[in-house]
């Protein structure tokens, strides 16, 4: 199959993928999206055995591996590390989420990449970092988001620590790795150098904790759960609805008031336990339950629309298929489908940013196990008789 580009943003540049899991699938699957040629080599073993890390026609495979080619490629033999080297000379990109040593032993590692190609730019992703006391511990997105402070905002009051719904300590190590890995391309064509880019679930929990790591850092104040309610703005949360739930957002005086008037309850602008946002802040529990009472009353479709009317954010909260039945959401194309040989309906997650001129597209589903090995080993020159070698020695 020819390149599949899936835009040609990144068109010019090559990526050689070792990632698994998720941490570094997320990374290239942007850098994929963009349009890089990206090359997933799949681990294959001594014994001519295949590891694939989880069924690739699952929801899970297909969402992070689309917009790529794959090849084999045994690594723990001498041979496989010279293949690899081969790949690397003409390569742009090393992405791996290794344990950190297992890439040295490998012989994959960044210093041993550079020695071949100086240019290359080579992006690592592990739990705790590449040194340190850590170092050698295995890294898990929930164990991250535990020993990044997450976890002890997110929840209820007195209910203990909460995990998030979605892997980010994984996801953002990933996203924040891609995004290093294009801030040291363009700093290539200034330098004519790459350069070995490195971050950790750990450090990308850390960063995501944002003004409550500030908090601490500037004020020395520990933040705690606070559940639906917002820890600054108030009130701001979830409140009940006559069919549901609806999120209300009222920052500032001005929206304060504008929504007051909205709920038919002009009195709790003069009620002196709400006056002032830190009044409304100590009293946040009766205030809470007061607007509860009033939004019981009617829909969240009819407060949606009262409140957007009135100029007081607000919104329904959906689960996951209402969220793409929205109108909205399907405006702006949140779900694409993914063309594939087989016939089969595949619609997976967009990018969440649009390029005027040059935007990403899924035009590839994920590759089979392997499924562009020869392809690939031929585009950088390895000829028929040496591949066919290679298959005997089951190196690829």
């Amino acid at each position: 199959m020819p390149v599949p580009h899936a835009s040609q943003a990144l068109s010019r540049f090559t990526v050689l993928d070792l990632t698994r899991v998720r941490a570094g699938p997320t990374c290239v699957r942007q850098l994929a999206d963009w349009g890089a040629n990206v090359i997933k080599i799949d681990a294959l073993l001594e014994d001519g055995g295949e590891t694939m890390g989880g069924p690739r026609r699952g929801f899970d495979f297909q969402n992070l591996h689309r917009n790529k080619r794959a090849m084999t490629l045994n690594l723990k033999d001498p041979k496989g590390r010279e293949v690899f080297m081969r790949l690397v000379e003409k390569a742009d990109v090393v992405v791996e989420n290794y344990r950190p040593d297992v890439k040295t032993k490998l012989g994959v590692d960044y210093g041993s990449v550079r020695r071949v190609n100086p240019r290359i730019v080579y992006g690592s992703i592990s739990g705790f970092g590449q040194d340190g006391p850590y170092q050698k511990r295995p890294g898990f997105d929930q164990i991250a988001q535990g020993m990044g402070g997450l976890m002890s905002i997110t929840g209820a009051p007195g209910e203990g620590p909460m995990r998030v719904g979605i892997p980010v300590a994984d996801l953002t190590a990933g996203m924040f790795c891609a995004m290093g890995i294009l801030t040291a391309l363009l700093e290539r064509e200034v330098s004519g150098e790459g350069q070995w880019v490195q971050t950790s679930l750990l450090q990308a929990q850390i960063f995501m904790l944002d003004f409550q790591a500030a908090r601490w850092l500037m004020d020395q104040e520990v933040a705690r759960q606070a559940g639906n309610d917002h820890p600054t703005s108030i009130p701001t949360g979830v409140f009940k609805t006559s069919d549901g739930y609806i999120n209300i957002a009222t920052t500032g005086g001005r929206i304060w008031e504008r929504f007051a008037q909205t709920v038919g309850a002009p009195e709790l602008l003069t009620n002196p336990d709400y006056a002032t946002a830190p009044d409304r802040s100590k009293n946040r529990k009766a205030l809470n339950a007061a607007i509860n009472a009033l939004t019981e009353k009617k829909s969240t479709e009819a407060w949606v629309n009262e409140f957007n009317a009135a100029g007081v954010p607000c919104g329904p909260i959906y689960s996951i298929d209402q969220v793409f039945a929205d109108a909205q959401v399907q405006h702006l194309k949140m779900a694409q489908d993914v063309p594939n040989a087989e016939g089969r309906h595949i619609q997976l997650v967009s990018q969440p940013v649009t390029l005027s001129r040059t935007p990403s597209k899924m035009v590839a589903p994920p590759p089979d196990f392997g499924e562009q090995t020869d392809e690939v080993l031929g585009e950088f020159g390895f000829g028929a008789d040496e591949i066919a070698e290679l298959h005997r020695r089951k190196v690829v």
